[in-house]
């Protein structure tokens, strides 16, 4: 009989943040597999749980799959927990777990804390309606693309930003978005959590250590650049580092019209 895959969430930050049941399987299992085996050591030993840990991290989690398949095939029951918060949310496992479902394997979860839901109702922005980003792609051509295919949802949108690039990254959220309500949500649970409010366009210093999360109300009125003349329109892509093919296309989907008619304008 095959063993069984558990998907365990740690805490995010308060290390009693942790339930029963979680501490019951990650005590019962045969193996625990985790970003960091020095990190998570720290949160074991505070509840005694004395198991074999392997590592299990982005570079390794390929070769990591057939290891993960044959401790299961020979019956062994296997927890996968990631450095803080629930596994696969923007951290290792998706990979694994989509192998092991497609192979019909037995795979539970035990839930538990996650970043991005504790932020986004610590926001006092709206929870009716949200779209989780995650992490902006580290190229700003690329992250100005990504954040276009989104501005004009109405959802409160949820990016998480590292310390390293967060003025940078919150500069190229305003300038795609527009100056909307915003809220840096930072050590969650911990002693100094603290929410920041603030407007996107605001020139703030945050001074923030460790990684947060930045929840942003939806869109709430139409986009402004197209009250632009459509040659403002395209320049204003192409100073933030746009070619112009893509920028002519960012145009037309802003505009809803086709890619010929803001060629014909351009050129005039």
């Amino acid at each position: 009989m095959k063993g069984t895959l558990y998907i365990v969430a740690t805490p995010i930050g308060n290390l009693q943040d942790f339930s029963f049941r979680a501490v019951e399987v990650l005590k019962m299992v045969d193996i625990i597999a985790c970003e960091d085996t020095k990190h998570s050591m720290i949160l074991l030993n505070a509840y005694n749980i004395k198991n074999k840990l392997i590592s299990y991290h982005k570079f390794n989690e390929k070769g990591r799959l057939d290891k993960i398949k044959e401790m299961l095939d020979s019956g062994k029951n296997v927890a996968l927990i990631s450095d803080a918060g629930t596994p696969l949310i923007s951290d290792p496992g998706f990979t694994l777990i989509q192998q092991l479902q497609n192979e019909d394997y037995n795979i539970t979860t035990v839930p538990g804390a996650c970043a991005f839901v504790n932020a986004l109702v610590l926001s006092g922005l709206d929870t009716t309606r949200f779209y989780f980003f995650g992490f902006l792609n580290g190229n700003t051509s690329k992250q100005v693309e990504d954040l276009s295919k989104i501005k004009d949802l109405e959802s409160t949108l949820i990016f998480y930003i590292s310390p390293h690039s967060l003025q940078k990254d919150i500069e190229t959220i305003s300038k795609v978005l527009g100056n909307r309500q915003a809220r840096l949500v930072n050590e969650i649970t911990k002693i100094y959590e603290k929410v920041i409010k603030f407007n996107l366009c605001e020139d703030i210093d945050f001074n923030i250590k460790g990684e947060c999360v930045l929840v942003v109300e939806g869109n709430k009125k139409d986009n402004e650049l197209n009250s632009l003349p459509i040659k403002e329109h395209i320049n204003y892509y192409i100073n933030m580092g746009i070619d112009e093919k893509n920028a002519l296309k960012m145009v037309a989907k802003d505009r809803k019209i086709s890619k010929s008619e803001v060629y014909k304008e351009n050129l005039k």
